[in-house]
């Protein structure tokens, strides 16, 4: 029977996932709140664009006889009523450059360039410690949020905390590429990468609902105090519980002689590059809908409380996704190499698509609908394109590589986004959505396939090469029967030949 230290530590690696996989959704929760609590965050800190906006709890947008969105300025606002009950308010939307400015480029400028720092310190040093201080950096910023008065104090800790998240995923990779073999390296990656949705999908009941509650009067800020709280929690538990693994091998690295290449050389092969763009172009899409799902539908669909139903979507659908992507990806790889995880990306992406642009196209129900059904299988992506990545670079330069991966990746993918507000001004909100949203799933799924074609296929075994039989060995006795006798060190003799000139 097993003992109690080993059945302790039979459950150590699930319980390091488990951790690693907790710090990230709280960090991606910190990132995503602003998305949600953006209006009320705008209007105690007065930031962002003013309009007209419906503001009534016993009417619908069906029963108005002038829609709120056509008065242009105060007075024609607040003169929209019903039967004397004014339903319009004139306030600021959370909407706008300062917004978008706020939710990207701040965030983003400061999180790519320290993911490549810390990407190299990887390489380099413990990276249990410096994952317990990057949480407590975070964790500390998030609180502080909370706590702000003007917006600039604001944007300085949306600096400070993409400082402290831009190691969650190139230490915690390398870490779990230590700790889990191949066959499970893509499952495992995927369940910590689900970190990104898991905190993006727990921002909408947190930032509508928690913020409601007006906790101790605090509204907002309460948000921004709790999970910063936790995040804390996730630091301790990390510097005081996890080991350093020992630094492994793996991928196509263990299956054939790597040279010591410099990491320019490793960024600038074709499949290395084509892999960065397409992702890069698929974060954008996601990213996109991130920063304007709340926006886009309070904004159209005013009636509807769709809180608990982008957070189902997210978490419930999108995890399913998640582990399908990985488990998929795992099983094929053994047959066709990493070919396959890449083949996963593009079907998962290109199947993914027309339910991104459902989701912006139907009315409530069947923007659900088909918002579930893309959700499935677009969510399966992040997780199979790292694992991919930890499988074609070598282990010297890995936590590097992922590093100046996320960069690239962050920086195009976290900054597109921020072109959503001239187009929508120019098009209209919901037909920038197209084109940013729906129509950066269907580019990358495109890109991914011809990526598919610059990678590996399946290993190969090393073949044993059939040396023939020694006959000396075999003897005959008095009565010509065969006998096998020890194997002998063969003699030559004079009618050997020396092949060693062949």
């Amino acid at each position: 029977m097993l003992s109690a230290s080993q059945k302790l530590k039979s459950f150590y690696k699930p319980y390091a996932l488990a951790i690693l996989s907790v710090g990230y959704i709280v960090g991606e929760l910190g990132h995503y709140l602003i998305g949600v609590t953006t209006k009320a965050t705008a209007t105690d800190l007065h930031y962002g664009d003013i309009s007209c906006q419906f503001n009534s709890t016993t009417l619908h947008v069906n029963e108005l006889p002038v829609q709120c969105d056509t008065a242009s300025n105060t007075s024609d606002c607040e003169s929209l009523e019903v039967n004397g009950t004014r339903y319009c308010e004139w306030n600021y939307n959370g909407q706008g450059l300062d917004y978008q400015i706020l939710a990207g480029p701040s965030f983003i400028a400061v999180f790519t360039v320290v993911g490549v720092i810390l990407g190299f310190a990887a390489d380099r040093f413990n990276r249990v410690r410096l994952l317990t201080i990057c949480t407590a950096v975070f964790s500390i910023a998030v609180i502080l949020e909370g706590a702000v008065t003007q917006y600039w104090q604001l944007f300085i800790l949306r600096m400070l905390s993409a400082a402290g998240e831009a190691g969650c995923n190139p230490l915690s990779t390398g870490l779990l590429s230590d700790w889990f073999t191949e066959d499970k390296r893509g499952l495992v990656m995927a369940i910590f990468n689900w970190g990104v949705y898991g905190g993006y999908g727990i921002a909408f009941p947190v930032g509508r609902y928690v913020a409601a509650l007006d906790i101790w009067g605090l509204g907002w800020r309460v948000c921004y105090y709790g999970a910063g709280a936790v995040g804390l929690l996730v630091a301790i538990l990390t510097g005081l519980t996890l080991d350093e693994p020992e630094r492994k091998a793996i991928g196509e690295e263990d299956s054939k002689d790597v040279k010591k290449d410099s990491i320019a050389k490793v960024l600038c092969q074709p499949r290395v590059i084509l892999l960065m763009l397409a992702a890069s172009i698929r974060h954008s899409g996601g990213m996109c809908f991130a920063y304007n799902c709340d926006l886009y539908f309070r904004q159209y669909f005013p009636d509807y409380d769709l809180g608990w139903w982008l957070f189902a979507v997210t978490i419930v659908i999108g995890s399913i996704g998640v582990v399908v992507g990985g488990y998929v990806s795992d099983k094929f790889v053994a047959k066709m190499g990493v070919r396959s995880r890449v083949a996963v990306l593009f079907l998962s992406q290109i199947i993914a698509t027309p339910g991104a642009f459902g989701s912006v196209y139907f009315a409530p129900v069947g923007a659900m609908t088909t918002l579930g059904i893309s959700y499935f299988f677009a969510e399966m992506w992040f997780g199979i394109v790292f694992a991919v990545v930890v499988e074609i670079v070598p282990l010297s330069m890995r936590s590097t590589t992922i590093g100046i991966f996320l960069f690239v990746m962050n920086n195009i993918g976290g900054n597109l986004p921020i072109l959503v507000e001239p187009v929508s001004k120019a098009i209209g909100y919901r037909e920038s959505l197209y084109i940013f949203y729906a129509g950066a799933y269907g580019l990358s799924s495109f890109m991914f396939l011809i990526t598919m074609f610059l990678m590996d296929g399946p290993k190969k075994e090393p073949a044993t090469k059939d040396w023939g039989h020694e006959n000396r060995n075999y003897v005959h006795d008095d009565n010509k029967s065969t006998t096998l006798e020890l194997p002998r060190l063969p003699s030559k003799t004079s009618y050997e030949y020396e092949h060693s000139h062949l």
